[in-house]
C-alpha cells in the first residue's frame, strides 16, 4: 500500500507540475475544489425527492477519484518533494486509510455532507472522512489506486490536447471523456506493466475518431 500511495503521490506532483511548474507557490484553493466535486458528486448519487433517481456509481466513483486528486494535492504541500519525505507522507496517508474506525455504516449522503462540511471548516483533506465514502461505493484500496491512474492518465491527456488553452473537446459523440474513461479501463489489463501508455493510446484512438 505504501509503495501505492507514494506512486499517486508521484504522479500528482507530476500532473500538478505541468499545469504549472511553480504550484507549489501559487497558495491554490484546494479544499474549494473538493467541495465543488462534492456538490457534482451528489448530483450523480441522487438526492431530488421530487422524482425518480437511482445512484450512477461510475459517475460517483469518479466523482471521488477527482477528489483524491486535490487531496493528494493538499497533502504534497506538507512536504518536500525529496524522496524522504514523500516515503514519511505515503506512511502517514496508508496509516490513516488502514484505521478500522473510520468505517461507517451510515447513509452516503450524510456522510458526504460530513465530509464537504469538514473541507470548509479546515481547508483540509479529511482521509478518515474520505474512507467514509469510499465504503459507501464499495470502492477498496486498490480499486482506487487503478482508477486514480486511470483518470490521471485522462488527466494528463486533455493537458495534451489543449484542455488548460481551452481548445480541448470534452464531449466525444456525444458522451464526456470521463464516461470513454470508464469503458476504456473495462477492457484494458491494470495489471499489466504498461498500463498507463495503453490507457493513454486507447483515449488518443478514441478523441481522435470523433474530433477530426
Amino acid at each position: 500500500m505504501y509503495q501505492q500511495i507514494k506512486t499517486m503521490l508521484l504522479l500528482q506532483e507530476a500532473m500538478n507540475s505541468k499545469v504549472n511548474p511553480s504550484w507549489r507557490e501559487q497558495g491554490y484553493a484546494w479544499y474549494r475544489a473538493v467541495w465543488v466535486e462534492c456538490a457534482e458528486l451528489m448530483d450523480h448519487y441522487g438526492w431530488k425527492w421530487w422524482k425518480k433517481q437511482s445512484p450512477d456509481r461510475d459517475q460517483v466513483v469518479l466523482e471521488l477519484i477527482d477528489i483524491w486528486h486535490f487531496g493528494l494535492s493538499l497533502y504534497l504541500l506538507k512536504c518536500g518533494t525529496d524522496d524522504e519525505s514523500l516515503g514519511r507522507l505515503a506512511e502517514q496517508i496508508g496509516q490513516e486509510f488502514l484505521l478500522d474506525a473510520n468505517r461507517s455504516d451510515e447513509n452516503f449522503r450524510d456522510d458526504l455532507e460530513a465530509f464537504t462540511e469538514a473541507t470548509l471548516s479546515t481547508k483540509d483533506f479529511s482521509i478518515p472522512l474520505f474512507c467514509r465514502l469510499l465504503d459507501g461505493v464499495k470502492l477498496d484500496f486498490d480499486q482506487l489506486f487503478n482508477k486514480y491512474v486511470g483518470k490521471n492518465v485522462l488527466n494528463l491527456f486533455r493537458q495534451d490536447h489543449g484542455y488548460k488553452e481551452g481548445t480541448y473537446n470534452k464531449v466525444w459523440a456525444g458522451r464526456e471523456d470521463n464516461e470513454h474513461l470508464v469503458e476504456a479501463l473495462v477492457n484494458l489489463d491494470s495489471t499489466r506493466s504498461d498500463f498507463a501508455d495503453a490507457l493513454y493510446q486507447e483515449l488518443k484512438q478514441r478523441y481522435s475518431s470523433h474530433n477530426e
